[in-house]
This record gives structure tokens, sequence and C-alpha cells, in this order.
């Protein structure tokens, strides 16, 4: 539809050489006739009649130039490219100084179909002739790099499995954008349903609803439609789901609260299906066109693509980060290397948080859009987009691809894989254009004693940069599910007003593959004397009791809990295993809590709220036998001791 969209504008410029011909060349009245019959359908848009009356001139007489070169404008506008091929090689074999421009539009009809090599050879010609103008020539220069590019790309095709996910999840209608959780069990799609009007025994017209599907003992169930009141007598699509399936962010077009003629709307999932969509509102939403919305799995940034102005193309991907004070940020171009003067759609922004999809037509590539791979540096900024290549990328348009949380394999739509419209289909990525593998912790946070689930705070922190990766938080079924790239490695905290936070930790440091998630449910103490938490951050040296850098994260989040209640009064207190003798032990203990406190102290927290105690071996919280036990014995741990 895009690519149609484009030649249109763009050949519309040759029916104004057309009519431009004062005396069209022919010398049969016959053919005369039918050609001048054909223009006066044209501009009716009588696109059948026109063609037929044209080929009745040229049959009459086929040196009739003005015909085919109307022939070949109107074969563009029907998307007959095979006929347009045809009508301007004939062009150029009558009379190459007729029409200048026919060498040109011959290879750019060409490129357009994937004809490579003879779009090359055209493209190279007219530039040598030196006849066209300075902004023919500067497309024909793009299109000519383009055609090497693909050449090389198909000489050297990628690996590309697409396995058709069947008939549980496609069917003869089309199925496109599918959107994934980041567990993998569920599935969400826009399908374009015939409806009927009322008191119509068939369907009048198409409209776009959404659909779901879970992975039920490795197999997708029937998708059935998601229902009120997220689909309405309205199109709904271009959907993403976050990371733990508790939002879904989609467009929604000429609705009553909207801004523009497009807007993002977001649902919430609550017990009894989906909340009423709400508009996002302003700055994401504007006077112009948004859409296709791609939440980050931290779910404090959102992508999507929009025609407002400040833009560097047509349609530019654009971002939002939800500021300090919870609302939704001024939007951000993504104008250095994402952004071109064509159009950049689609994005897809992976659970690394750091791995961008997306698709462009103004990026080098096979034609049309083709899909694209971009990576944040340490810096911050995006690198030079990676095109995916060949055969993944055609001459068409590709769209909407998702990559999902293992990173392994990619879901996207097509129609030229099957003959049933557009399809849902599924293709191992290849090595390359992988983003970071991503695993997840998945369960329930719920009040210790009473079971009672709880809305907490996630929290995942880089140990070496201290920065915070990832945040989510739980349902209000206490449900959650937090997203942990491989390779490095973390601090977990988890937080709720009034009890005691939790620690974790995971060593995913040089880990570049994990067969199993995370699956734990976590009990959160109410904040009352006498409860305890295991510092599972807290990192010494061995045998001494200097900190380790590492140590920082959970330090500064004990400064935080602290600030939040200050009412409280703690204890930091060490534990050793049984290796060594007791007094050892004992010293060892009671220096590692002291360093904790003094840290605290430092830090201005008056001596008055703190205290610190070394037990040595004498209190294990699991047997010394084993080197996992005796690992887990040796800790660090904050008590509560008054609570005012």
């Amino acid at each position: 539809m895009f690519k149609w969209a484009i030649n249109i504008m763009f050949f519309t410029s040759l029916l104004s050489a057309v009519v431009a011909q004062q005396v069209p060349r022919t010398h049969s009245g016959k053919a005369l006739k039918h050609y001048n019959k054909a223009r006066t359908h044209y501009q009716f848009l009588d696109y059948d009649q026109a063609a037929s009356e044209l080929f009745n001139a040229i049959k009459t007489d086929n040196q009739f130039i003005d015909a085919h070169l109307l022939l070949a404008e109107l074969s563009v506008d029907r998307k007959d490219y095979p006929q347009a091929i045809e009508s301007y090689r004939t062009i150029i074999g009558i009379d190459p100084l007729f029409f200048p421009n026919a060498t040109y539009s011959l290879g750019h009809i060409e490129f357009l179909t994937g004809l490579y090599k003879e779009s090359k050879e055209h493209l190279e010609l007219f530039l040598k002739e030196g006849k066209g103008s300075k902004n023919l020539e500067e497309k024909a220069r793009k299109e000519l790099k383009n055609c090497e590019f693909a050449l090389k790309a198909i000489e050297n095709p990628v690996p590309f499995n697409p396995l058709n996910l069947g008939p549980n999840i496609n069917s003869n209608y089309d199925e496109y954008w599918p959107s994934l959780t980041a567990d993998g069990h569920t599935l969400v799609i826009t399908v374009l349903v015939p409806v009927q009007a009322e008191g119509s025994f068939q369907p009048t017209r198409k409209q776009e609803d959404f659909y779901i599907s879970h992975l039920e003992n490795g197999e997708w169930t029937k998708v059935e439609n998601i229902g009120r009141p997220l689909n309405t007598n309205q199109n709904e699509g271009a959907q993403s789901l976050s990371s733990d399936g508790h939002y879904m962010f989609f467009t929604a077009c000429k609705r009553k609260d909207g801004f523009g003629s497009c807007d993002i709307y977001y649902s919430m999932k609550i017990p009894k299906g989906w909340s009423p969509p709400i508009n996002m509102g302003r700055p994401v939403n504007s006077g112009s066109w948004e859409s296709q919305p791609s939440i980050s799995p931290d779910g404090r940034t959102l992508y999507f693509t929009s025609n407002r102005p400040g833009g560097k193309g047509k349609k530019d991907i654009w971002k939002s980060t939800v500021t300090k004070d919870g609302h939704w940020g001024e939007p951000e171009n993504l104008w250095d290397k994402i952004n071109t003067p064509g159009d950049e759609m689609s994005p897809f922004i992976h659970n690394d948080n750091q791995t961008l999809y997306f698709s462009s037509n103004g990026q080098v590539g096979m034609g049309g859009f083709d899909l694209f791979i971009s990576k944040l540096d340490k810096s911050g900024n995006w690198n030079t987009p990676k095109n995916l290549g060949y055969p993944i990328n055609t001459h068409g348009d590709e769209l909407g691809l998702v990559v999902n949380a293992k990173g392994n394999k990619a879901y996207f739509s097509s129609d030229r894989l099957t003959d049933a419209g557009k399809d849902i289909f599924e293709f191992d990525l290849y090595d390359e254009v992988r983003p970071l593998e991503v695993t997840y912790m998945k369960g329930t946070v719920y009040e210790e004693g009473t079971k009672k689930p709880l809305t907490a705070k996630f929290e995942l922190i880089s140990l070496a940069s201290k920065e915070v990766i990832m945040q989510a938080f739980s349902n209000q079924s206490g449900e959650f599910l937090v997203n942990i790239p491989t390779n490095m490695n973390y601090a977990l905290n988890v937080s709720k007003e009034g009890y005691l936070f939790y620690s974790d930790h995971f060593s995913l440091k040089g880990v570049r593959e994990i067969t199993d998630p995370f699956l734990k449910d976590i009990p959160l103490k109410f904040l009352k004397p006498g409860e305890t938490v295991i510092l599972k951050n807290i990192f010494y040296e061995t045998d001494l009791f200097a900190l380790k850098s590492e140590s920082e994260a959970e330090l500064n989040k004990i400064i935080e809990f602290l600030n939040a209640n200050p009412g409280i009064r703690i204890e930091i207190s060490g534990h050793t295993d049984n290796v060594g003798n007791i007094e050892y032990n004992q010293k060892l203990s009671e220096n590692r809590a002291k360093t904790v406190y003094q840290y605290l102290e430092q830090n201005n927290l008056g001596k008055e709220r703190l205290a610190y105690k070394g037990y040595g071996m004498l209190n294990p919280v699991t047997t010394n036998n084993t080197e996992e036990g005796r690992a887990m014995n040796r800790r660090t741990e904050l008590k509560i001791l008054e609570k005012n």
C-alpha cells in the first residue's frame, strides 16, 4: 500500500507530459479516436476502459508513441508493472528522445519489481545521458545505490526459514501485527475481518480487530476475538503488549476523543478482560498522525511513528519517556542514524531495552520498506542501522517485525509466502541480528502470613553501573514479570510502602544462554520490630571486611529505605559459615557489619538510628555441610529494631 501511494505521486508528473503533447504522433484517425477516448476514461479514473482503448489504438498503429506513454502511466496506476515496463521499453525503441525521462522511469519500475540487474543498467544509462533534472538524477543515484546493495544481498543470502503459525492463528482473513509477552505465552494480532451493516445479509466492509491466543503445551490456542471494550465497530490495530501482558498500547483513528487523524491509546488487563481504552493525550498525541506504538520492557519509554512537525522525513520514529513526576515527557525524534528524509515505521524495542527493529524506505535497501536493526552503544546513541538482508527483505514492503525475549525467533506478517492473504510467520533469527538474550523472573508478591496479594515496585539494578536497568510493578493480583537481560550481574529490589523491602541477586555475567526463567513468589514482611531481610547484594573481599564497589547499589537502596521511613531504627548484622575458628569468624562478622554501618553513617544517617553486631557462625540459615549452604550462611542482614 505504501509503495503504491508513493508511485502514484511520482508518476502523476508523467500525465502532464502526455497532455503536453499538442499533436499526437499518428497518421491513423482510428488510432487517434481510440487514444482520445482513453484520455477521457483515464481522467475519470476508469482505468479498465482506458486500457482497452489504448490497446486498440496501439493495435491500429503500433508506432503510436503517445498511446504507449499513456499506457505506461496507466499501468503504473493499475500496479500492472510488467505492462509498464513493456510500454517504456517500446517508447525507447520507437524514439528515445520523445520522452527523455523514459530511461529513468523504466529503471525505476524495474527496481520496484526486483529486476535489479536491468534497473542498474537503465539507471546508469540515464545518468550517463545527463538529460534529467537535478532532482531526478539525485533519485536515480539513490536507486542505483539500492540496486548495487540488492544485487550483493541476493548473492549473499541470510538464513531464513519462515514457518506459518498454522490454522489456530491464521485464516482466510488478513492477520498481521503480532505482539508477544516476554514469557512468550500470549500472542495478540490484528485481524482484518468482514462486517455487515445493520439489516444487511452480506459483509459490506472490513475492519481491524484484536484477536488473542495463548501458548499451551507448546501449541497456540485458537485465536479469539478480544472483545469489548478494546474492539469496537471502528478500526483498532498496531498494538504493543507490555512485557508482563498487563497493558496494551494501540492505535485508533477518528475517535471523538482524538487529537489527530490517528492517536495512541492504552488499556489495562483487569480480572474480567480489559479496561476501557484511554487516549494517551498530549504530548504523545498531537494534531498529526500517531501510530504503531512499542512500549519498552520497563514501561517507561514509548516508541511510535508520527508525521508531526519537527521530523527529519515524512514519517519518523519518536520516543516519549516517563518523567520524574510520572507523566509522559515531550517526544524526541530519533534524529541521528535512525530517521531519514524518507519514511521510518513500525518500531519494535526488544526486551533487552537496547535493540531497536524498524522499517524504512529511506535507508539503503532492497526497495519499498526494509527491516533494519540498530543497537544502543555505551554512550546511549543508536549505531548505524543494519539491513536484515535478503530474503528477509525483498523489493516489497516488510513491516511489523517483533522478536521474542530469548532473541532467537522473529515474528512477522507476509502475503508473499501464501495465497491466503497476509498470515503470521515465525523464523529463526540469525546470530548477527539478534538482540541480547533476555530471561525473566515471574511470580506473585504477597504479604507474609496473610498471603494477601500486593502491588509492589520492582527495580533491577546493574551492579556495575548502579543504574536501574528495568522497572516494573506487580498488578492487583500480585502477579509480576521482570525482564532480566543476560551477561550482567544485577541487584533486584522489591519495595512497597509499609513493608520491609526484598533483596535478590542475579549473577549472569558471562552467561549468554539461559534455558529456564526464574519462577519465584516473593513474600514482603510488614514493617515492624523484629523483621529481617538478607542483603543479598552486599559483597566483601574474600576473608576481608572491605566492601566491593558492587555493594553500592544495595547500600543506596538501604539509604533510600531509611529516608522514606524516618521512624525506624535498624541493626546491621554480620554472619559467617563454620570454616575457621569461632573467634576469627566472630571478629570478621563484626567488622563486616561495622563497615556497612559506617557507610550508612557517612551518608547522613544518624548514629541513633543505626546499630551493628557480629554473630559469627552462631545463626546459620541452612546446613554448613555443602558449599552452597556455606555460601548462604555467609551473609549480611538488616533487622528492624524500633518503629515509631
